[in-house]
């Protein structure tokens, strides 16, 4: 079957009704999973996926606020984290505070304090994003969320640029999809784009349609990949591979085993596809063996290896039909031992010539050219 066949959509379009989407994750202002609480309802998910918050609504109407000369949560961030009355007023008119009472955020703030978190990066985290004062935090998660914290304070900015509906949606749509949880957490800290995309159903479906599994780690390495890049670009570079013998289901295949292949920069498929074929003289195929090597440097690893390996193979001191590619992945010290030391005549020259190799490989890179690492976009 051809790429094309694989990645063809089906056109199936998934709606969310007004009744589904009742029973499902609610947002207001805050990124939150997990227990939310309004005047009226207590809403819960349908899954185990949590951040380390969720959002407890406030029930301060507007002709409340507006009979307050100078609203408890105003007050708080000035007598607390130094706000001026200007930036504390604009906080709450953006609606990122509201309490009456200092309860709900002194329970964050021991929360963050609880996690390591010391005295001066609260105050960062509060200065940046004062809406986590008006979160529920909640202590039993693990110290992985440590890190969805920094991301949450770290993109705060993107949650107001972006629809937290489409946020909502999207988020839910993973679930239902079979993404696990940590597979989405991470996908949230690593790239914002995937929660905030249009078309995230469409990359689902295609990345599923190549056959990942969605409970499995790679299939959020490849939903990435298939977020990172335009369709127009993927067949570029589809093309790529196949200029040099590969064939479609020679790139699918390689890309199940390692869905980040796709993120190769074209010029870093060529130049190292051109090196492996015209400079060494050897089978382009061998590569689809380790889909690896296209993430090494090409002058810091693949050249100095392969001159070491050319060398044995001219000697005879190296089996024709050994692995050419396991080598290359063999941490530096497993190479030199296995490849260079273990052949004890011609060890100081193979030693000489691997060491100059990584030297022009060095000297390139102070020089300021390219050392032709993998670049991903």
């Amino acid at each position: 079957m051809s790429l094309s066949g694989h990645l063809q959509h089906n056109n199936t379009h998934i709606e969310l009704s007004k009744s589904t989407m009742s029973n499902k994750l609610f947002f207001s202002h805050n990124l939150v999973l997990g227990v939310i609480t309004t005047k009226s309802t207590t809403l819960k998910f349908n899954n185990h996926f949590s951040f380390p918050f969720s959002l407890k609504c406030s029930s301060i109407t507007t002709s409340q606020s507006e009979s307050i000369t100078q609203p408890f949560a105003v007050s708080y961030l000035i007598n607390n984290f130094d706000f001026s009355t200007e930036s504390a007023l604009k906080a709450f008119n953006l609606k990122q505070v509201r309490f009456n009472t200092s309860d709900n955020p002194d329970s964050v703030i021991t929360f963050f304090q609880n996690h390591g978190f010391s005295n001066s990066d609260i105050r960062i985290f509060i200065k940046k994003a004062p809406w986590l004062l008006s979160s529920q935090p909640h202590k039993r998660f693990s110290k992985t969320n440590k890190d969805t914290i920094v991301y949450l304070i770290r993109h705060s900015r993107s949650f107001i640029v972006y629809p937290l509906n489409l946020l909502e949606a999207n988020i839910n749509l993973m679930v239902d999809f079979g993404v696990y949880d940590s597979a989405i957490a991470r996908l949230l800290r690593t790239r914002k784009s995937i929660s905030c995309s249009n078309d995230l159903i469409k990359s689902l479906e295609d990345v599923k349609g190549l056959g990942f599994d969605p409970s499995t780690i790679a299939f959020g390495t490849a939903l990435v990949t298939k977020q990172c890049m335009s369709n127009i670009l993927w067949d570029k570079k589809v093309d790529v591979f196949k200029k040099w013998g590969w064939s479609d289901e020679d790139v699918i295949r390689v890309f199940r085993s390692q869905p980040s292949l796709m993120l190769t920069s074209i010029d870093k498929i060529n130049l190292l596809i051109s090196f492996w074929v015209n400079q060494m003289g050897w089978d382009p195929l061998a590569l689809t063996k380790s889909p690896l090597m296209f993430s090494f440097s090409l002058h810091k690893r693949i050249i100095p290896r392969a001159s070491v390996l050319q060398f044995l193979l001219m000697k005879g001191l190296r089996k024709k039909k050994a692995s050419l590619v396991r080598p290359f992945a063999y941490s530096e010290d497993m190479f030199l031992n296995k490849r260079v030391f273990s052949f004890k005549e011609e060890s100081d020259y193979l030693l000489k010539l691997y060491y100059e190799k990584m030297k022009l490989a060095n000297a390139m890179e102070n020089n300021g050219m390219p050392s032709t690492k993998c670049v991903m976009y």
